[in-house]
């Protein structure tokens, strides 16, 4: 598997699950496609300054900030991306902001590289360090309340653009408990690099039968019964665990966002509710139409075997994201095989179709010295200048319109949301340690034993409803 790395397995409050990778012969839970390299704790006991107030841009293509200027530091992981496409960003934003510098850091350790300067009350004025990393960096800022409030930046003009930041970033982006850590509608981190997940199918497959993509779980089933005359099988996954995005997006669609987050929160009584149910109800029904063989190979060193059921038209759909088209490269493939991808099912004629997506994150430190500055480069990280620059290492943004200047698959990947897909980005709250107790142990790996007849869906709710009951008692305030 190529890295599967959890930059977010996002937390319904504060922060993060942790991080895990997905690669040949690693177990996983989620995945990124640029994964960064683990780093060495850190840690922050400065107390918040007030954060300083924004500025509005102006319109011009060479776009001078009134009042933010001299020097900014800059600070950035490097991640699969590489490092040149901040060399270039940076200097784009000195060339439209006279009278900056810019102070850039940009390595794969860099927890080890800004830590010491910032025990000593030496701030980067800006940081690219998503949560989850090994460090606990960024979930460290959050839970000191060290973290410059950026609610103005959504109001703010992209420079050298007439629309505003938080016009440009795709619906859902902010709206979560990441990017508005503590429940109180501001946000304080900024939506990134990000790459959806859902399902993956043999478009030329779907062309050739003349059949529809479903967009119902009604649809799905009626499906399910046609390929089934086939020989066909509705359903594979590669391991239980990429039932982590599948089971949230899911989660999203029935639940709406409201009981969502009491989910995510292992609300008392929660699992007893009709949606709660119609999602047990779904996913159990699934397990019957998943080819029989999946559950023998969906273990680290033989899951691509599921994955070329795909690729050999022998089940239709797949959870997945964009990196299972490079690791699948060079597998054969039955003739006119082409990806396809698309959002979850409906629950509900017309009702909301999910895609989990995995995103980054930008924000500023409390101790920064140059926040107004630092303000106006975040906005600019949304223009399409930098963008472009962003897009040409691979790095896709949730920004209105990029996946118009992508091609070939990652077009086809990028562009779900365009298509009104509704992106979720929240995951199971962080707890203290429960002894014998795992999220996926509990919510995902049992999908293994309802294919096997192993388990029934009677058997995983009450684990479900006894396991949350202990991690509510445990969860971190």
């Amino acid at each position: 598997m190529k890295m599967k790395k959890v930059l977010c397995i996002l937390l319904a409050a504060v922060m993060v699950l942790g991080t895990a990778a997905c690669g040949k012969g690693e177990s996983n839970d989620n995945a990124q496609n640029a994964p960064a390299e683990d780093t060495s704790a850190a840690e922050n006991e400065d107390a918040a300054p007030d954060a300083g107030e924004s500025e509005d841009a102006g319109d011009s293509e060479v776009q001078e900030s009134a009042g933010a200027t001299g020097t900014l530091k800059v600070a950035a992981v490097e991640t699969a991306y590489g490092a040149d496409m901040w060399t270039e960003v940076c200097a784009a934003f000195e060339q439209s902001h006279e009278g900056v510098t810019i102070e850039l850091t940009v390595d794969k350790k860099l927890e080890d590289v800004i830590t010491p300067e910032m025990k000593s009350g030496v701030y980067p004025d800006v940081i690219l360090r998503a949560v989850g990393a090994e460090s606990g960096l960024t979930e460290t800022f959050v839970k000191d309340s060290n973290l410059v409030e950026l609610t103005d930046v959504l109001a703010m003009t992209v420079p050298g653009e007439s629309v505003t930041v938080g016009d440009k970033i795709l619906p859902g982006f902010v709206e979560n408990s990441i990017c508005n850590p503590y429940g109180d509608g501001k946000t304080y981190l900024m939506p990134m690099f990000y790459g959806p997940c859902g399902l993956f199918f043999d478009q030329g497959l779907f062309t050739a039968k003349g059949w529809t993509v479903p967009e119902t779980w009604d649809e799905m089933w009626e499906l399910g019964d046609k390929a089934k005359e086939e020989g066909i099988a509705l359903f594979t996954y590669p391991t239980a665990g990429y039932f982590d995005a599948f089971f949230y997006a899911l989660l999203h669609e029935s639940m709406g966002n409201d009981k969502f987050q009491e989910a995510l929160r292992y609300g008392e009584g929660i699992w007893d509710t009709p949606e709660a149910q119609a999602v047990f109800d779904i996913i159990e029904k699934l397990a019957s139409y998943t080819e029989s063989t999946t559950p023998a190979n969906a273990n680290d060193n033989d899951f691509q075997k599921n994955q070329q059921l795909i690729l050999d038209d022998k089940a239709l759909f797949m959870p997945n994201g964009n990196w299972v088209i490079g690791e699948m490269a060079e597998a054969p493939r039955a003739e006119g095989f082409e990806w396809g991808f698309t959002a979850l099912p409906a629950v509900t004629a017309g009702g909301e179709r999910a895609s989990y997506s995995f995103f980054e994150q930008v924000w500023m430190p409390a101790g920064a010295e140059n926040q107004d500055l630092g303000k106006e480069f975040i906005a600019f990280l949304y223009s399409d200048v930098a963008a472009e620059i962003f897009a040409k290492s691979g790095a896709v943004q949730p920004i209105q319109g990029m996946t118009d200047k992508l091609d070939g698959d990652n077009k086809l990947y990028y562009s779900i949301y365009d298509n009104g897909a509704v992106a979720v980005m929240d995951a199971f709250a962080a707890t203290e340690a429960v002894e014998g107790i795992t999220t996926r142990a509990t919510f995902f790996d049992p999908v293994n034993s309802l294919v096997t007849g192993d388990k029934t869906k009677e058997d995983w709710v009450n684990q479900i409803k006894a396991d949350s009951d202990a991690l509510r008692a445990a969860l971190k305030e």
